[in-house]
Protein backbone atom coordinates (compact mmCIF):
# COMPACT_ATOMS: atom_id res chain seq x y z
CA UNK A 1 0.00 0.00 0.00
CA UNK A 2 1.88 3.35 -1.14
CA UNK A 3 1.49 6.51 0.36
CA UNK A 4 -0.34 8.46 -2.63
CA UNK A 5 -2.86 5.62 -2.44
CA UNK A 6 -3.97 6.41 1.10
CA UNK A 7 -3.90 10.06 0.81
CA UNK A 8 -5.72 9.92 -1.99
CA UNK A 9 -8.98 7.46 -1.51
CA UNK A 10 -10.38 9.04 1.78
CA UNK A 11 -13.82 8.55 1.16
CA UNK A 12 -13.03 4.55 0.27
CA UNK A 13 -11.39 4.52 4.30
CA UNK A 14 -14.13 6.71 5.88
CA UNK A 15 -16.61 3.80 4.24
CA UNK A 16 -14.45 1.04 5.53
CA UNK A 17 -14.75 2.55 8.90
CA UNK A 18 -17.97 3.05 8.61
CA UNK A 19 -19.46 0.19 7.41
CA UNK A 20 -18.05 -2.06 10.61
CA UNK A 21 -19.14 -3.45 13.34
CA UNK A 22 -16.33 -2.71 15.29
CA UNK A 23 -14.16 0.43 15.16
CA UNK A 24 -11.04 -1.02 16.75
CA UNK A 25 -11.21 -4.02 14.09
CA UNK A 26 -11.74 -2.30 11.15
CA UNK A 27 -9.10 0.62 11.73
CA UNK A 28 -6.86 -2.62 12.31
CA UNK A 29 -7.52 -4.00 8.69
CA UNK A 30 -6.86 -0.73 7.27
CA UNK A 31 -3.49 0.33 8.77
CA UNK A 32 -2.14 -2.87 9.42
CA UNK A 33 1.50 -3.68 10.65
CA UNK A 34 2.16 -4.93 7.07
CA UNK A 35 0.78 -2.06 5.43
CA UNK A 36 2.90 0.12 7.77
CA UNK A 37 5.99 -1.70 6.86
CA UNK A 38 5.42 -1.75 3.02
CA UNK A 39 4.64 1.99 3.68
CA UNK A 40 8.37 2.20 5.81
CA UNK A 41 10.33 0.04 3.55
CA UNK A 42 9.03 1.94 0.31
CA UNK A 43 11.69 4.28 -1.23
CA UNK A 44 10.55 7.97 -1.27
CA UNK A 45 11.56 10.25 -3.77
CA UNK A 46 12.01 13.83 -2.04
CA UNK A 47 10.96 13.11 1.61
CA UNK A 48 10.56 16.45 4.03
CA UNK A 49 9.77 16.10 7.63
CA UNK A 50 5.87 15.95 7.26
CA UNK A 51 5.96 12.81 5.03
CA UNK A 52 8.41 11.18 7.94
CA UNK A 53 5.96 12.52 10.51
CA UNK A 54 3.42 10.63 8.89
CA UNK A 55 4.97 7.28 8.81
CA UNK A 56 5.89 7.81 12.60
CA UNK A 57 2.15 8.03 13.35
CA UNK A 58 0.92 5.39 11.33
CA UNK A 59 3.50 3.29 13.01
CA UNK A 60 2.00 4.32 16.53
CA UNK A 61 -1.27 3.74 15.35
CA UNK A 62 -0.88 0.46 13.95
CA UNK A 63 0.85 -0.61 17.46
CA UNK A 64 -1.77 0.96 19.31
CA UNK A 65 -4.40 -1.22 17.63
CA UNK A 66 -2.48 -4.09 17.82
CA UNK A 67 -2.83 -4.15 21.53
CA UNK A 68 -6.58 -3.02 21.48
CA UNK A 69 -7.47 -6.16 19.66
CA UNK A 70 -4.83 -8.69 21.93
CA UNK A 71 -6.82 -7.15 24.98
CA UNK A 72 -10.14 -7.49 23.07
CA UNK A 73 -9.38 -11.33 22.37
CA UNK A 74 -8.01 -11.71 26.19
CA UNK A 75 -11.79 -10.04 27.46
CA UNK A 76 -13.25 -12.13 24.96
CA UNK A 77 -11.57 -15.12 26.52
CA UNK A 78 -11.95 -14.12 30.61
CA UNK A 79 -15.25 -13.79 29.58
CA UNK A 80 -16.72 -16.98 28.03
CA UNK A 81 -14.49 -18.76 31.23
CA UNK A 82 -16.43 -16.61 33.73
CA UNK A 83 -19.57 -17.93 31.46
CA UNK A 84 -18.67 -21.01 32.03
CA UNK A 85 -18.13 -20.82 35.86
CA UNK A 86 -21.29 -19.34 36.24
CA UNK A 87 -23.56 -21.85 34.75
CA UNK A 88 -21.50 -24.61 36.54
CA UNK A 89 -21.72 -22.63 39.97
CA UNK A 90 -25.91 -22.40 38.78
CA UNK A 91 -26.15 -26.13 37.74
CA UNK A 92 -24.96 -26.41 41.12
CA UNK A 93 -26.95 -24.35 43.13
CA UNK A 94 -30.15 -26.17 41.48
CA UNK A 95 -29.26 -29.75 42.13
CA UNK A 96 -28.20 -28.98 45.74
CA UNK A 97 -31.57 -27.33 46.29
CA UNK A 98 -33.57 -30.28 44.86
CA UNK A 99 -30.91 -32.36 47.35
CA UNK A 100 -32.33 -29.99 50.27
CA UNK A 101 -35.75 -30.55 49.58
CA UNK A 102 -35.65 -34.22 48.99
CA UNK A 103 -33.78 -34.07 52.70
CA UNK A 104 -36.48 -31.97 54.16
CA UNK A 105 -38.80 -34.50 53.08
CA UNK A 106 -37.14 -37.40 54.11
CA UNK A 107 -36.63 -35.26 57.49
CA UNK A 108 -40.22 -35.16 58.12
CA UNK A 109 -41.26 -38.68 56.93
CA UNK A 110 -38.73 -39.79 59.69
CA UNK A 111 -40.22 -37.71 62.07
CA UNK A 112 -44.04 -39.41 61.44
CA UNK A 113 -42.20 -42.60 61.80
CA UNK A 114 -41.24 -41.92 64.73
CA UNK A 115 -44.29 -41.00 66.30
CA UNK A 116 -46.23 -43.68 64.79
CA UNK A 117 -43.54 -46.26 66.05
CA UNK A 118 -41.77 -45.36 69.13
CA UNK A 119 -40.12 -48.83 70.10
CA UNK A 120 -37.20 -48.63 67.48
CA UNK A 121 -34.92 -45.92 68.43
CA UNK A 122 -32.56 -45.24 71.85
CA UNK A 123 -34.22 -43.20 74.18
CA UNK A 124 -33.22 -40.14 75.66
CA UNK A 125 -35.33 -37.66 78.60
CA UNK A 126 -36.76 -34.71 76.71
CA UNK A 127 -35.69 -31.46 78.90
CA UNK A 128 -39.42 -30.20 78.96
CA UNK A 129 -41.82 -32.72 80.09
CA UNK A 130 -38.77 -35.23 80.48
CA UNK A 131 -40.97 -37.77 78.31
CA UNK A 132 -38.62 -40.27 76.33
CA UNK A 133 -37.42 -39.13 72.81
CA UNK A 134 -36.93 -41.01 69.70
CA UNK A 135 -33.77 -40.10 67.64
CA UNK A 136 -32.72 -41.48 63.86
CA UNK A 137 -29.60 -42.89 63.36
CA UNK A 138 -27.55 -40.50 61.25
CA UNK A 139 -28.41 -38.24 63.73
CA UNK A 140 -27.56 -38.18 67.95
CA UNK A 141 -29.57 -35.90 70.34
CA UNK A 142 -28.57 -34.19 73.54
CA UNK A 143 -32.76 -34.31 74.56
CA UNK A 144 -31.26 -35.85 78.03
CA UNK A 145 -31.33 -33.97 81.83
CA UNK A 146 -28.64 -33.89 83.96
CA UNK A 147 -28.83 -34.29 87.39
CA UNK A 148 -26.40 -33.84 90.45
CA UNK A 149 -26.12 -36.39 92.96
CA UNK A 150 -28.06 -39.56 93.08
CA UNK A 151 -31.48 -39.81 91.33
CA UNK A 152 -33.55 -40.35 94.05
CA UNK A 153 -32.24 -36.83 95.54
CA UNK A 154 -34.07 -33.61 95.62
CA UNK A 155 -31.16 -31.17 94.53
CA UNK A 156 -31.74 -29.06 91.45
CA UNK A 157 -32.25 -29.95 88.23
CA UNK A 158 -28.99 -28.91 85.65
CA UNK A 159 -30.28 -28.80 81.85
CA UNK A 160 -27.96 -28.26 79.05
CA UNK A 161 -29.33 -27.14 75.51
CA UNK A 162 -30.36 -29.77 73.43
CA UNK A 163 -29.02 -30.47 70.03
CA UNK A 164 -28.35 -32.86 67.90
CA UNK A 165 -25.71 -34.12 65.51
CA UNK A 166 -26.33 -35.54 61.91
CA UNK A 167 -23.27 -36.56 59.32
CA UNK A 168 -23.62 -34.49 56.09
CA UNK A 169 -21.20 -34.35 53.20
CA UNK A 170 -21.48 -31.97 50.54
CA UNK A 171 -25.11 -30.80 51.37
CA UNK A 172 -26.44 -34.51 51.77
CA UNK A 173 -27.56 -36.40 55.20
CA UNK A 174 -25.82 -39.52 55.07
CA UNK A 175 -26.91 -42.61 57.66
CA UNK A 176 -23.27 -43.95 57.44
CA UNK A 177 -21.08 -42.69 60.09
CA UNK A 178 -18.06 -41.59 58.22
CA UNK A 179 -14.63 -42.92 59.95
CA UNK A 180 -15.35 -41.44 63.44
CA UNK A 181 -17.86 -42.95 65.82
CA UNK A 182 -19.23 -40.35 68.22
CA UNK A 183 -20.50 -41.28 71.49
CA UNK A 184 -22.71 -38.90 73.47
CA UNK A 185 -23.11 -39.32 77.13
CA UNK A 186 -24.29 -36.65 79.39
CA UNK A 187 -24.06 -33.70 77.03
CA UNK A 188 -20.51 -34.39 76.43
CA UNK A 189 -19.37 -35.25 72.52
CA UNK A 190 -16.87 -37.56 72.52
CA UNK A 191 -14.98 -39.73 70.02
CA UNK A 192 -15.36 -42.91 70.78
CA UNK A 193 -13.77 -44.43 67.65
CA UNK A 194 -11.79 -43.59 64.64
CA UNK A 195 -10.58 -44.95 60.82
CA UNK A 196 -6.80 -44.66 61.82
CA UNK A 197 -6.75 -47.28 64.62
CA UNK A 198 -4.82 -50.47 64.03
CA UNK A 199 -7.17 -52.78 62.30
CA UNK A 200 -6.76 -56.29 62.12
CA UNK A 201 -8.24 -58.96 59.80
CA UNK A 202 -9.04 -62.32 60.86
CA UNK A 203 -9.83 -65.06 58.18
CA UNK A 204 -13.32 -66.92 58.64
CA UNK A 205 -12.33 -69.64 56.08
CA UNK A 206 -8.76 -70.69 55.11
CA UNK A 207 -7.55 -68.73 52.57
CA UNK A 208 -7.90 -70.95 48.88
CA UNK A 209 -6.40 -68.53 45.36
CA UNK A 210 -3.35 -66.33 45.36
CA UNK A 211 -2.27 -63.76 43.29
CA UNK A 212 1.05 -63.60 42.46
CA UNK A 213 2.78 -60.35 40.67
CA UNK A 214 6.51 -60.01 40.24
CA UNK A 215 8.97 -57.24 39.17
CA UNK A 216 10.03 -57.67 35.31
CA UNK A 217 13.35 -58.42 34.36
CA UNK A 218 15.07 -59.58 37.56
CA UNK A 219 16.67 -63.10 37.63
CA UNK A 220 16.33 -63.03 41.37
CA UNK A 221 12.87 -62.77 41.37
CA UNK A 222 11.93 -65.40 39.29
CA UNK A 223 14.27 -67.75 41.46
CA UNK A 224 11.84 -66.86 44.23
CA UNK A 225 8.40 -66.86 42.29
CA UNK A 226 9.13 -70.11 41.28
CA UNK A 227 10.24 -71.57 44.56
CA UNK A 228 7.48 -70.15 46.21
CA UNK A 229 4.77 -71.29 44.03
CA UNK A 230 6.11 -75.01 44.59
CA UNK A 231 5.74 -74.25 48.42
CA UNK A 232 2.38 -73.08 48.04
CA UNK A 233 1.18 -75.72 46.37
CA UNK A 234 3.22 -78.70 48.03
CA UNK A 235 2.87 -77.47 51.79
CA UNK A 236 -0.53 -75.07 51.12
CA UNK A 237 -2.43 -76.70 48.69
CA UNK A 238 -3.33 -73.34 47.33
CA UNK A 239 -4.56 -72.19 43.88
CA UNK A 240 -2.26 -69.70 42.02
CA UNK A 241 -3.01 -67.19 39.62
CA UNK A 242 -0.28 -65.00 37.65
CA UNK A 243 0.37 -62.57 35.32
CA UNK A 244 0.49 -64.40 31.24
CA UNK A 245 4.31 -62.66 31.12
CA UNK A 246 4.99 -65.05 34.34
CA UNK A 247 3.71 -67.78 33.14
CA UNK A 248 5.21 -68.24 29.92
CA UNK A 249 8.65 -68.15 31.58
CA UNK A 250 7.50 -70.65 34.19
CA UNK A 251 6.42 -73.31 31.44
CA UNK A 252 9.78 -72.53 29.93
CA UNK A 253 11.75 -73.50 33.08
CA UNK A 254 9.57 -76.73 33.69
CA UNK A 255 6.34 -78.03 32.46
CA UNK A 256 5.42 -78.62 36.43
CA UNK A 257 3.70 -75.22 36.83
CA UNK A 258 1.03 -75.98 34.34
CA UNK A 259 -1.33 -76.35 37.45
CA UNK A 260 -0.72 -72.50 37.31
CA UNK A 261 -3.53 -70.00 36.27
CA UNK A 262 -4.00 -66.40 34.82
CA UNK A 263 -5.91 -64.49 32.99
CA UNK A 264 -6.98 -63.80 28.97
CA UNK A 265 -8.66 -60.47 28.86
CA UNK A 266 -9.30 -57.73 30.37
CA UNK A 267 -12.65 -58.98 31.74
CA UNK A 268 -11.43 -61.24 33.44
CA UNK A 269 -8.83 -59.08 35.27
CA UNK A 270 -12.15 -57.21 36.44
CA UNK A 271 -13.39 -60.60 37.75
CA UNK A 272 -9.78 -60.83 39.55
CA UNK A 273 -11.12 -59.72 43.12
CA UNK A 274 -13.82 -62.42 43.55
CA UNK A 275 -11.43 -65.14 42.89
CA UNK A 276 -8.37 -63.92 44.57
CA UNK A 277 -8.00 -64.11 48.91
CA UNK A 278 -4.87 -62.86 49.04
CA UNK A 279 -2.48 -61.11 46.62
CA UNK A 280 1.59 -61.44 47.09
CA UNK A 281 3.90 -59.16 45.69
CA UNK A 282 7.45 -59.77 44.72
CA UNK A 283 9.51 -56.27 44.01
CA UNK A 284 9.13 -52.62 45.23
CA UNK A 285 6.79 -50.24 45.95
CA UNK A 286 6.29 -50.06 41.87
CA UNK A 287 5.06 -53.71 42.30
CA UNK A 288 2.51 -52.77 44.55
CA UNK A 289 1.30 -49.82 42.80
CA UNK A 290 0.66 -52.13 39.94
CA UNK A 291 -0.84 -54.55 41.93
CA UNK A 292 -3.54 -51.78 43.06
CA UNK A 293 -3.68 -50.28 39.31
CA UNK A 294 -4.89 -53.99 38.35
CA UNK A 295 -8.19 -53.94 40.76
CA UNK A 296 -10.57 -50.86 39.56
CA UNK A 297 -13.20 -51.82 42.59
CA UNK A 298 -12.39 -53.53 45.79
CA UNK A 299 -8.94 -54.94 46.10
CA UNK A 300 -8.03 -58.36 47.92
CA UNK A 301 -5.07 -57.81 51.17
CA UNK A 302 -2.07 -57.45 49.88
CA UNK A 303 0.98 -59.03 51.13
CA UNK A 304 4.36 -57.12 49.68
CA UNK A 305 7.75 -58.70 49.49
CA UNK A 306 10.75 -56.34 49.76
CA UNK A 307 13.01 -56.68 46.36
CA UNK A 308 13.63 -53.29 45.74
CA UNK A 309 15.39 -50.50 46.56
CA UNK A 310 13.49 -47.89 49.01
CA UNK A 311 10.50 -50.31 50.25
CA UNK A 312 8.28 -48.20 51.57
CA UNK A 313 4.94 -50.20 51.24
CA UNK A 314 7.32 -53.54 51.44
CA UNK A 315 7.54 -54.15 55.26
CA UNK A 316 8.36 -58.50 54.44
CA UNK A 317 11.34 -60.33 53.62
CA UNK A 318 12.05 -62.12 50.84
CA UNK A 319 14.44 -64.49 53.10
CA UNK A 320 12.19 -65.41 55.42
CA UNK A 321 8.68 -65.69 53.10
CA UNK A 322 7.47 -69.28 54.07
CA UNK A 323 7.84 -67.77 57.86
CA UNK A 324 5.45 -65.12 57.29
CA UNK A 325 2.99 -66.77 54.68
CA UNK A 326 2.32 -69.29 57.50
CA UNK A 327 1.66 -66.80 59.61
CA UNK A 328 -0.56 -64.61 57.47
CA UNK A 329 -2.39 -67.75 56.24
CA UNK A 330 -3.36 -68.40 59.37
CA UNK A 331 -3.98 -65.25 61.00
CA UNK A 332 -5.14 -62.89 62.69
CA UNK A 333 -2.76 -59.82 60.77
CA UNK A 334 -2.47 -56.31 61.11
CA UNK A 335 -3.12 -54.64 57.96
CA UNK A 336 -2.72 -50.91 56.81
CA UNK A 337 -5.81 -49.51 54.74
CA UNK A 338 -3.85 -47.40 52.00
CA UNK A 339 -6.56 -44.74 50.62
CA UNK A 340 -6.92 -44.19 46.59
CA UNK A 341 -7.94 -41.10 44.81
CA UNK A 342 -10.46 -41.52 42.10
CA UNK A 343 -9.46 -39.06 38.98
CA UNK A 344 -11.66 -37.52 36.57
CA UNK A 345 -10.76 -35.61 33.19
CA UNK A 346 -13.47 -33.21 32.29
CA UNK A 347 -13.10 -31.78 28.86
CA UNK A 348 -14.11 -28.39 27.74
CA UNK A 349 -16.46 -29.64 25.33
CA UNK A 350 -18.09 -31.58 27.89
CA UNK A 351 -21.55 -30.28 28.95
CA UNK A 352 -21.44 -30.62 32.34
CA UNK A 353 -18.70 -31.69 35.24
CA UNK A 354 -20.60 -35.52 35.20
CA UNK A 355 -19.43 -35.55 31.32
CA UNK A 356 -15.86 -37.26 31.77
CA UNK A 357 -13.74 -39.77 30.59
CA UNK A 358 -13.26 -43.63 32.89
CA UNK A 359 -12.22 -42.74 36.36
CA UNK A 360 -8.76 -43.41 37.14
CA UNK A 361 -7.27 -44.55 40.73
CA UNK A 362 -4.31 -43.43 42.17
CA UNK A 363 -2.33 -44.93 44.99
CA UNK A 364 0.58 -42.46 45.41
CA UNK A 365 -0.61 -39.57 43.63
CA UNK A 366 -1.51 -37.32 40.50
CA UNK A 367 0.48 -34.90 38.78
CA UNK A 368 -0.14 -31.74 37.02
CA UNK A 369 2.89 -30.56 35.15
CA UNK A 370 4.05 -27.91 32.69
CA UNK A 371 5.45 -30.87 30.36
CA UNK A 372 7.95 -29.64 27.94
CA UNK A 373 6.86 -26.00 27.83
CA UNK A 374 8.93 -23.35 29.12
CA UNK A 375 6.04 -21.55 29.97
CA UNK A 376 4.93 -20.96 33.61
CA UNK A 377 1.67 -23.71 34.60
CA UNK A 378 -1.30 -21.78 34.98
CA UNK A 379 -3.62 -23.76 37.00
CA UNK A 380 -7.02 -23.10 39.03
CA UNK A 381 -7.24 -25.02 41.93
CA UNK A 382 -10.91 -25.00 43.76
CA UNK A 383 -11.64 -27.14 46.74
CA UNK A 384 -15.63 -28.12 47.15
CA UNK A 385 -16.58 -25.09 44.53
CA UNK A 386 -14.37 -23.05 47.00
CA UNK A 387 -11.49 -20.84 45.26
CA UNK A 388 -8.02 -22.11 46.61
CA UNK A 389 -5.41 -20.38 44.84
CA UNK A 390 -4.08 -19.99 41.23
CA UNK A 391 -0.83 -22.43 40.91
CA UNK A 392 2.17 -20.91 38.77
CA UNK A 393 4.71 -22.75 38.57
CA UNK A 394 6.23 -26.16 37.59
CA UNK A 395 3.30 -27.92 38.51
CA UNK A 396 1.17 -29.27 41.49
CA UNK A 397 0.85 -32.82 43.41
CA UNK A 398 -2.41 -34.24 44.41
CA UNK A 399 -0.98 -37.03 46.78
CA UNK A 400 -2.65 -39.48 48.83
CA UNK A 401 -0.78 -40.12 52.66
CA UNK A 402 0.58 -43.38 51.12
CA UNK A 403 2.56 -41.54 48.49
CA UNK A 404 3.62 -38.60 50.88
CA UNK A 405 6.85 -40.01 50.69
CA UNK A 406 7.34 -40.29 46.81
CA UNK A 407 6.94 -37.27 45.46
CA UNK A 408 5.67 -34.98 47.34
CA UNK A 409 8.09 -34.92 49.57
CA UNK A 410 10.83 -34.40 46.89
CA UNK A 411 8.77 -31.16 45.99
CA UNK A 412 8.80 -30.26 50.17
CA UNK A 413 5.71 -31.94 50.78
CA UNK A 414 4.71 -33.34 54.46
CA UNK A 415 5.49 -36.87 55.30
CA UNK A 416 2.25 -38.47 56.55
CA UNK A 417 1.22 -40.88 58.57
CA UNK A 418 -0.32 -43.40 56.01
CA UNK A 419 -3.57 -44.42 58.02
CA UNK A 420 -4.59 -40.72 58.49
CA UNK A 421 -6.82 -39.23 56.09
CA UNK A 422 -6.09 -36.94 53.79
CA UNK A 423 -5.19 -35.07 50.27
CA UNK A 424 -1.63 -33.55 50.20
CA UNK A 425 -1.71 -30.61 48.06
CA UNK A 426 1.67 -29.79 46.84
CA UNK A 427 2.86 -27.12 44.54
CA UNK A 428 6.22 -27.76 42.42
CA UNK A 429 8.72 -24.83 42.00
CA UNK A 430 5.67 -22.09 42.70
CA UNK A 431 6.82 -18.98 41.34
CA UNK A 432 5.90 -17.65 44.98
CA UNK A 433 8.02 -17.15 48.51
CA UNK A 434 4.74 -17.77 50.55
CA UNK A 435 3.34 -20.47 48.48
CA UNK A 436 3.66 -23.51 51.08
CA UNK A 437 1.77 -27.05 50.52
CA UNK A 438 -1.63 -28.18 52.28
CA UNK A 439 -3.16 -31.32 53.99
CA UNK A 440 -7.19 -31.22 52.70
CA UNK A 441 -9.58 -33.46 54.94
CA UNK A 442 -10.49 -36.81 52.61
CA UNK A 443 -14.14 -35.67 51.99
CA UNK A 444 -13.66 -32.81 49.90
CA UNK A 445 -13.42 -32.89 46.24
CA UNK A 446 -10.50 -31.01 44.71
CA UNK A 447 -10.89 -29.29 41.05
CA UNK A 448 -7.77 -27.93 38.63
CA UNK A 449 -8.92 -26.50 35.96
CA UNK A 450 -6.31 -24.81 33.33
CA UNK A 451 -7.92 -21.28 32.48
CA UNK A 452 -8.40 -19.64 29.06
CA UNK A 453 -6.01 -17.40 29.19
CA UNK A 454 -3.14 -19.78 29.73
CA UNK A 455 0.09 -19.62 27.54
CA UNK A 456 -0.08 -23.75 27.10
CA UNK A 457 -1.61 -26.45 27.86
CA UNK A 458 -0.49 -28.53 31.66
CA UNK A 459 0.26 -32.58 31.17
CA UNK A 460 -1.57 -34.92 33.96
CA UNK A 461 -0.29 -38.08 35.17
CA UNK A 462 -1.33 -40.68 37.10
CA UNK A 463 0.85 -42.37 40.00
CA UNK A 464 3.34 -41.78 36.48
CA UNK A 465 1.47 -43.39 34.04
CA UNK A 466 -1.48 -42.40 31.39
CA UNK A 467 0.03 -39.12 30.90
CA UNK A 468 -2.86 -36.88 29.08
CA UNK A 469 -2.73 -33.34 28.16
CA UNK A 470 -5.13 -30.88 29.77
CA UNK A 471 -6.04 -27.96 27.33
CA UNK A 472 -7.12 -24.84 27.96
CA UNK A 473 -10.63 -25.26 29.79
CA UNK A 474 -10.11 -28.85 30.62
CA UNK A 475 -10.30 -29.90 34.03
CA UNK A 476 -9.32 -32.56 36.56
CA UNK A 477 -11.28 -33.86 38.64
CA UNK A 478 -10.23 -35.96 42.38
CA UNK A 479 -11.77 -37.06 44.98
CA UNK A 480 -11.29 -40.06 47.48
CA UNK A 481 -11.88 -43.55 46.43
CA UNK A 482 -14.39 -45.76 48.08
CA UNK A 483 -12.23 -48.58 47.58
CA UNK A 484 -8.63 -48.62 49.81
CA UNK A 485 -5.90 -50.86 49.22
CA UNK A 486 -5.51 -53.35 52.24
CA UNK A 487 -1.62 -54.05 52.70
CA UNK A 488 -0.53 -56.80 55.58
CA UNK A 489 1.85 -55.10 57.98
CA UNK A 490 4.78 -56.98 59.39
CA UNK A 491 4.26 -55.78 63.25
CA UNK A 492 1.69 -52.87 62.82
CA UNK A 493 0.96 -49.67 60.65
CA UNK A 494 3.14 -47.24 62.97
CA UNK A 495 5.84 -49.38 63.47
CA UNK A 496 6.11 -49.92 59.99
CA UNK A 497 6.26 -46.79 58.87
CA UNK A 498 8.68 -45.41 61.58
CA UNK A 499 10.96 -47.94 60.30
CA UNK A 500 10.66 -47.25 56.32
CA UNK A 501 11.18 -43.66 57.17
CA UNK A 502 14.10 -44.60 59.31
CA UNK A 503 15.82 -47.27 56.94
CA UNK A 504 15.31 -45.77 53.89
CA UNK A 505 14.64 -42.19 53.81
CA UNK A 506 17.69 -42.08 57.03
CA UNK A 507 15.10 -40.14 58.92
CA UNK A 508 16.90 -37.44 61.35
CA UNK A 509 20.02 -39.24 61.09
CA UNK A 510 22.91 -37.85 63.51
CA UNK A 511 25.88 -37.88 65.36
CA UNK A 512 24.50 -37.70 68.64
CA UNK A 513 26.38 -34.65 70.52
CA UNK A 514 28.98 -35.82 72.75
CA UNK A 515 28.54 -35.54 76.60
CA UNK A 516 32.05 -33.91 77.46
CA UNK A 517 32.12 -29.96 77.06
CA UNK A 518 30.46 -26.87 78.79
CA UNK A 519 27.51 -27.78 81.07
CA UNK A 520 24.98 -25.49 82.47
CA UNK A 521 26.17 -24.49 85.96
Amino acid sequence: MAPNKINNSPGNANMACSQSENGFISSFSLFSEKSVQELLQSPVQGSDDHLIEFSETLRTVAKALRRVAEGKASAQAEAAEWKRKYELERAHNLKLENRGKSCLQFQTDLDDMRTNSPTNQPTLYNETNEKPERCSRNGICSHEVLRDGSPDSDSKMIRKASFKLSWCCKGEQSDQQKHDIVSFERGNITTAERSSKQISLKWESSPQTVLILTKPNSVPVQILCAEMIRWLKQQQKLHIYVEPRVRVELLMESSYFNFVQTWKDEKEISALHTKVDLVLTLGGDGTVLWAASMFKGPVPPIVPFSLGSLGFMTPFYSEHYKECLESILKGPISITLRHRLQCHVVRDAAKNEYETEEPILVLNEVTIDRGISSFLTNLECYCDNSFVTCVQGDGLILSTTSGSTAYSLAAGGSMVHPQVPGILFTPICPHSLSFRPLIMPEHVTLRVQVPFNSRSPAWVSFDGKDRKQLAPGDALVCSMAPWPVPTACLVDSTNDFLRSIHEGLHWNLRKTQSFDGPRES
